[in-house]
């Protein structure tokens, strides 16, 4: 069960209900509306609250399966297949049939068991620091919190194990778009591979690698920094006229990390797309162009420099680096990182992400999809090509 869904929309519920209460001092951490206006007024507020929280999760999950947009869906089975039935590789949508028995008890057990002080970080962007700490001293320190005082129980810190393997659905997607010019029926196909974890230095060589692929849908608009250079729009979306999309995706954790591509193409052209995409694979690991190259990591820390234009994203950066590293690396400090990135960086990373197992999610019409065994043996080729198959009949 993902009660942390529950919890985050009970926070944000949309920019017009805001629940975050400043005057609730320490309590304003477990991010539920509690006020001093009588048991039973709280309770039912709060059974309230709950139940339009279910509300909105059911029309999210439904809205996930009607979208034309599957890449949210795709992310999901991507890590259902790399990790199988452990860590990320476990279901972050919560299934229907537990929405019900998310209740208040289920919630405080969660913010118990997960909301503890060796797991928080208190961040300030625009504040003075000696403030902040008068802050945390004056509001946090020594306050029962919502949910009690019980200990919390031990959580599962188990290490994220890779195994690849495939995830397939089967699902008509000729009208998930409809009206006067609806988006054609394609089937969707993810393929990746293992990269690292941010806490190892292979990190960045990825990093470079994911922005130097790039790509993204055959009607993006052009311009500067739209990406149009990078190697999934020169070699797969300029010569495929009847590919719909090529994007590259890098998520990175504490434990490991995954590199992949995602393509849509119409179901009669699945094998030849497939085949398009672990063509691009082995080819990571091959020559790099010095010029694309460079191109790439200006173009990372272009992305890097602009976001941290952003106050609300600069605070985002500072408590998630201390969370997850403890400490922070300065903009400039991940520039000069990012500038150290050579070519035999970029070809050693991608060399070594090609010797494990393939994960591979597909969404769609799947007639044609080529068996996993043979987009593992293409990724073990030299060219990428998938095996032949003969077929007596058609």
């Amino acid at each position: 069960m993902k009660q942390n869904i529950l919890v985050e929309l009970l926070t944000f519920w949309k920019s017009w209900h805001f629940r975050l209460l400043l005057d609730s001092t320490a309590r304003m951490t477990s991010c539920l509306p509690w006020k001093s206006t009588g048991v039973f007024a709280i309770a039912r507020r709060q059974d309230e609250e709950i139940e339009m929280t279910r509300m909105a999760v059911q029309f999210e999950l439904e809205d996930l399966n009607m979208r034309p947009d599957p890449e949210p869906l795709l992310t999901e089975m991507i890590h259902e297949a790399a990790y199988r039935e452990n860590t990320v590789g476990l279901h972050r949508f919560c299934p229907t049939e537990n929405i019900a028995k998310m209740g208040r008890e289920v919630l405080h057990s969660y913010l118990r068991n997960y909301y503890t002080p060796d797991r928080m970080v208190l961040a300030g962007v625009g504040v003075e620091h000696e403030h902040l700490v008068e802050c945390a001293r004056k509001y946090l320190l020594g306050v029962q919190p919502a949910w009690g005082g019980t200990p919390a129980a031990d959580v599962d810190r188990s290490v994220a194990q890779y195994t690849g393997g495939i995830v397939k659905l089967e699902r008509d997607m000729s009208n998930v778009s409809l009206g006067p010019t609806p988006i054609p029926e394609l089937t969707h196909i993810m393929v990746g591979l293992e990269s690292c974890s941010f806490l190892e230095g292979d990190f960045i060589p990825f990093a470079v690698l994911n922005m130097m692929m790039g790509g993204g849908g055959s009607f993006s608009a052009g311009g500067p920094g739209k990406g149009m250079f990078s190697r999934l729009y020169l070699n797969v979306l300029n010569r495929h006229h009847w590919m719909y999309n090529a994007t590259s995706y890098h998520h990175s954790y504490e434990d490991t990390g995954l590199l992949c591509i995602h393509a849509s193409a119409d179901p009669r052209q699945v094998r030849e797309m497939v085949e398009i995409i672990t063509k691009e694979f082995i080819l990571m690991s091959g020559t790099v162009d010095v010029v694309e190259l460079e191109r790439a990591k200006t173009q990372l820390m272009s992305m890097l420099m602009m976001n941290l234009e952003s106050r609300p994203i600069i605070f985002e950066d500072v408590g998630r680096q201390v969370l997850a590293t403890h400490s922070r690396k300065l903009p400039h400090e991940l520039c000069t990182l990012i500038r150290s990135v050579k070519p035999e960086d970029i070809k050693r990373v991608a060399s070594k992400m090609l010797r494990g197992k393939p994960a591979v999610a597909a969404l769609g019409d799947l007639s044609d999809l080529p068996a996993y065994e043979h987009i593992q043996a293409a990724l073990s080729s030299k060219d990428g090509r998938l095996p032949r198959t003969y077929r007596l009949f058609r």
